[in-house]
């Protein structure tokens, strides 16, 4: 069963310019040259057909699927097509009962193509794995989303993962080229003429997404009106009109990743992180409130002590959010990302959340020394609940004693650094630390 053969519409042209387009070898495929290019070792596989089980992670229109169908041209085995969109475990398994039945009876091997494997959820994932481990089947998965996000682990780690990169405007250009010359399964047939702008905003605009720009190309072919000698030109306001904003796709791993780029920006770079926390709002549609925790949180683990006031823009920038809303609050958001991008760096605070918590395992349990333990009532001094001394009471409101579990007694795990305000705490601890000796 090849569930890619084509529609049998006695008129090829009833399909969609994409569909028709789509590569039938490894020779007509565009891009990905990393995985397909001579030599390669998927090109090997798909040449010899033997293709093992595999996922392929990119972005929309970059090429899963064809790859897929190139290899359901290139199989001896059976080729069956699902999507997860709409399969079921049931479906699954009949898939799989059949392959069985195959190589049993015939020898033949099956290879599953599972479009969208991110929208199976973790239980019909499962269902795939004995088979797969058994060889039953050969899997192929296609996804937009991180994988190791989405796919479980067990069937990744059973899987060789390619990575496909996101295609350039030169591809679509290749693309609509082709079904522009091609008068079979093109667009050659009509008296077409497309302007050089056009094509190229046509391509911009599509965002690496060749069939996105195929459709386009063909919206802007057939609605066209013709002139009285049958000609078809396509000026560049007619491609405006078929194609006017690129698609931009806001999935969950696209937004992890925006969102590390936004925080590891803060570190660095106030242009990058407020074009990334722009990015993010005005173009992926992401809420401004995940971006104003995520610099909460930077305020205390990257700066800190360092400068404290960039915890109070932060905090301040998601009231102001609240009360506001967007877009009113976004320059006030945007000065508390460049108070804290431009404040002083330290992270001492999360240095010393991680020796404190490495410290649990060594110590395992924690004794309170007896002068710390609560004295406020009789009977306290007779348990040995005495010898505190209150610090007010001594010079510079400061008296050396121990406040550490006894095992742990002059350990030292917040190291204030010379960043900012935090080199006054530093001098102090210095102060400190000599009385101590």
């Amino acid at each position: 069963m090849d569930l890619f053969s084509y529609r049998t519409e006695s008129e090829p042209r009833a399909r969609l310019l994409a569909d028709r387009m789509r590569p039938e070898s490894l020779e007509e495929y565009i891009g990905q040259e990393h995985l397909v290019g001579p030599g390669k070792l998927l090109r090997r596989a798909i040449e010899g057909d033997v293709v093992s089980s595999i996922l392929l992670f990119g972005p929309p229109g970059c090429g899963k699927t064809t790859l897929a169908h190139i290899i359901s041209k290139q199989t001896e085995g059976d080729f069956v097509r699902l999507n997860a969109v709409d399969a079921s475990v049931k479906d699954v398994r009949e898939v799989i009962e059949q392959a069985e039945n195959n190589k049993n009876m015939y020898g033949r091997k099956t290879i599953l193509f599972l479009d969208e494997v991110h929208r199976f959820n973790s239980a019909r994932q499962d269902a795939l794995l004995p088979a797969v481990e058994r060889g039953t089947i050969v899997f192929i998965g296609a996804t937009t989303e991180n994988p190791f996000h989405s796919v479980n682990g067990a069937l990744l780690s059973r899987s060789t993962l390619f990575r496909l990169q996101p295609l350039a405007k030169e591809h679509s250009m290749t693309a609509m080229r082709r079904a522009l010359a091609d008068p079979v399964k093109g667009l050659g047939f009509m008296k077409l003429s497309i302007d050089e702008e056009a094509l190229e905003h046509i391509a911009a605009m599509a965002n690496g997404d060749i069939r996105r720009a195929l459709t386009a190309l063909e919206l802007a072919a057939v609605t066209t009106p013709s002139q009285p000698d049958g000609a078809v030109h396509i000026t560049l306001e007619v491609a405006e009109e078929s194609m006017r904003q690129p698609t931009v796709q806001a999935d969950e791993s696209t937004q992890y990743d925006v969102l590390s780029a936004f925080h590891k920006s803060v570190r660095g770079s106030s242009d990058a992180a407020l074009f990334w926390f722009l990015y993010a709002v005005e173009k992926l549609g992401m809420d401004p409130m995940v971006f104003l925790r995520r610099l909460t949180v930077a305020c205390s683990e990257d700066i800190g002590l360092a400068n404290p006031q960039a915890m109070v823009q932060a905090v301040s920038a998601m009231e102001a959010y609240h009360r506001i809303g967007w877009p009113e609050s976004k320059y006030i958001v945007a000065q508390a990302i460049l108070f804290a991008v431009e404040s002083p760096k330290s992270n001492s605070i999360g240095v010393a959340i991680g020796g404190i918590i490495a410290a649990f395992e060594e110590l395992k349990s924690a004794e309170v020394p007896l002068h710390l333990r609560d004295g406020h009532y009789s009977g306290a001094k007779k348990l040995g609940h005495d010898g505190y001394k209150y610090p007010h009471n001594y010079p510079g409101h400061y008296v050396e004693q121990n406040y550490y579990p006894d095992k742990l007694s002059g350990k030292a795990f917040y190291e204030a650094t010379e960043q900012g305000m935090e080199d006054k705490i530093r001098q102090n601890q210095r102060t400190r630390r000599g009385k101590q000796k």
